[in-house]
């Protein structure tokens, strides 16, 4: 017999508070609906997200436009080869009036972290990110500094074959709860674009339209949001395919698992439902686990793509039948 549960009060101002949200982003990145909802997905799910694709079609507006959607402390990292962990966590300088080291915070300390062409920065310095965005923190010559919340990495990268790129580490993939490729626009989306963006840059005008609380708010409204135990288990199935996969060599791990669940609370919240369905779950697999992903040589030679395979394992997976609502 299926259980039933109220809609959280709350659950109302969710949805309202993220259609704002999705509306300013989307005077900015015209017919990319799914994009933001995605993005949005990612925010609630308290997670971090990556953009990758060819350089020009919006992957840093969009980021941007998240950024200034929101009024939070957002601060902007340049990806290069010279950039230094430091340059990143902050760094501790000698006070001579003080004659004592102080903290000198870097540009992580933000509420919205936006990370430029990533991996044009050397692993050493990639690898700077990977206690930011598990643990909330940073340390520093033994020191640990708490991040405030809502904290939330959006970072963008180039494909690797393009020239000056360097790979990112399989735990740092591991840490983005998402990927996702912007894609070329349509005509009609290209041709508005003219217009709109041919002046002057739409992100200029773009006004806040929610408060830091808010996104807390809405957070803690997504963390309600019920999951049954079937569904759970599917979730647990979905993951465990990818690791007994002939095609990948490297299967998702359980942070993956975690991660799959906390984005379908969010994308059953952004549907105005208090619980999640399997449906939630089909939706997320390829951005959230494809990314995770190492296929194997046979499946390399044959061209099939993480993408691909997970695609076919959403599939063949067994859906739970009557899931508790």
């Amino acid at each position: 017999m299926a259980v039933t549960h109220d809609v959280p009060p709350r659950l109302d101002e969710l949805v309202v508070t993220a259609q704002r949200i999705h509306q300013a982003i989307e005077s900015v990145i015209e017919g990319k609906g799914d994009v933001v909802r995605l993005t949005l997905t990612v925010l609630l799910a308290e997670g971090h997200l990556l953009i990758e694709d060819v350089p020009g079609v919006g992957k840093t507006m969009l980021a941007k436009a998240l950024a200034r959607s929101i009024d939070c402390p957002v601060r902007r990292i340049q990806f290069t080869p010279d950039l230094l962990p430091s340059d990143i966590t902050g760094v501790s300088a000698y006070n001579q009036q003080t004659r004592e080291f102080e903290f000198k915070p870097g540009p992580v300390f933000a509420n919205i972290v936006v990370g430029d062409e990533i991996n044009r920065a050397s692993p050493k310095t990639q690898s700077a990110l990977l206690e930011c965005m598990e643990e909330r923190q940073v340390t520093v010559d033994g020191s640990t500094y708490v991040l405030d919340g809502p904290f939330m990495v959006i970072a963008t990268q180039n494909p690797i074959e393009m020239e000056g790129t360097y790979p990112l580490p399989e735990a740092q993939r591991d840490r983005f709860t998402a990927r996702i490729a912007m894609g070329y626009p349509e005509a009609s989306a290209e041709l508005e674009m003219l217009d709109v963006h041919g002046a002057a840059s739409p992100l200029d005008k773009l006004e806040p339209v929610a408060t830091t609380a808010e996104v807390r708010a809405l957070i803690d409204a997504v963390r309600a949001v019920y999951v049954s135990q079937p569904v759970k288990k599917y979730a647990v199935d979905l993951v465990t395919a990818t690791r007994t996969s002939p095609d990948l060599r490297l299967g998702a791990s359980p942070r993956s698992t975690l991660q799959l669940v906390r984005a379908a609370r969010a994308h059953a919240a952004l549907s105005g439902r208090d619980y999640v369905i399997p449906d939630d779950l089909q939706e997320l697999s390829v951005p959230v686990l494809a990314h995770r992903l190492l296929p194997s040589v046979e499946a390399q030679g044959q061209r099939r793509m993480p993408e691909q395979v997970v695609a076919e394992l959403v599939r063949r997976v067994p859906v739970p039948e009557a899931p508790a609502k």
